[in-house]
C-alpha cells in the first residue's frame, strides 16, 4: 500500500479499531462546501440532504447490531457523532489473504468500516435522488477519536450540543 507523502495519519498506530469502545468521528463534505442546510439563530436547520444523513445515520444501529449511537450533529459542511462498539463476534476470511488475494479497505466491524458503508449508502441515496449538487458529497478521509473516559465522553456531547451556537467559531465554518 502507497501512500501520499502530504496526507497525515492520524490514527493510532497499533490500535484495534474494531475494538469494544467509544468513538468520536468528524466527516466533512468534499471542499467543506456548506451543503447539508444551515445555522439559524444558533440551531441547525436540516436541508433534504441533511434529512437523508441524519436517516442514514439512525439505519446504522439497526443494521449493526454491535453499535450503539451517542450524540450526534449534521453541520452545514460536517457531521459529528459519537457512537459505541460492543463485542461481538468476528468471522474469518474466506481466504487466506496473499500477495494477490490481500484484503483492502477497513477491517470488518471496525470504525473505518462503519464510517466508509455509512458514507456509500449516504452517496448512493442522495445520488439516486437526483440531489448531489457537484457529484462529491464527502472529502476523501475522515477524522476519529478514541474516547478515552468519561470525561473526555462528556466534553465531546458538550462540544456536539453546543456546534450550532458556537458554528462562526467553528474550525468547519463556512460563510
Amino acid at each position: 500500500m502507497t501512500t501520499n507523502p502530504r496526507r497525515k495519519i492520524i490514527r493510532l498506530q497499533g490500535f484495534d479499531y474494531a475494538r469494544e469502545g467509544a468513538y468520536f468521528i468528524t466527516i466533512c463534505t468534499h471542499n467543506r462546501l456548506c451543503l447539508l442546510g444551515e445555522v439559524t439563530d444558533q440551531e441547525m436547520r436540516l436541508n433534504a440532504l441533511g434529512r437523508a444523513i441524519e436517516s442514514e445515520w439512525l439505519q446504522t444501529a439497526k443494521l449493526r447490531s454491535y453499535v450503539t449511537l451517542d450524540y450526534y450533529v449534521i453541520m452545514p459542511n460536517h457531521f459529528h457523532a459519537v457512537f459505541f462498539l460492543q463485542n461481538h463476534e468476528r468471522a474469518t476470511r474466506r481466504v487466506a489473504p496473499t500477495k494477490e488475494n490481500s484484503p483492502s479497505g477497513p477491517a470488518p466491524w471496525s470504525v473505518g468500516a462503519i464510517v466508509a458503508q455509512f458514507k456509500s449508502q449516504v452517496t448512493r441515496r442522495i445520488k439516486s435522488s437526483g440531489r448531489l449538487p457537484n457529484g462529491r458529497l464527502w472529502q476523501r478521509s475522515y477524522y476519529e477519536h478514541v474516547v478515552r473516559d468519561e470525561n473526555d465522553l462528556n466534553r465531546i456531547r458538550q462540544y456536539i450540543e453546543d456546534n450550532a451556537a458556537i458554528w462562526v467559531e467553528d474550525e468547519y465554518y463556512s460563510p
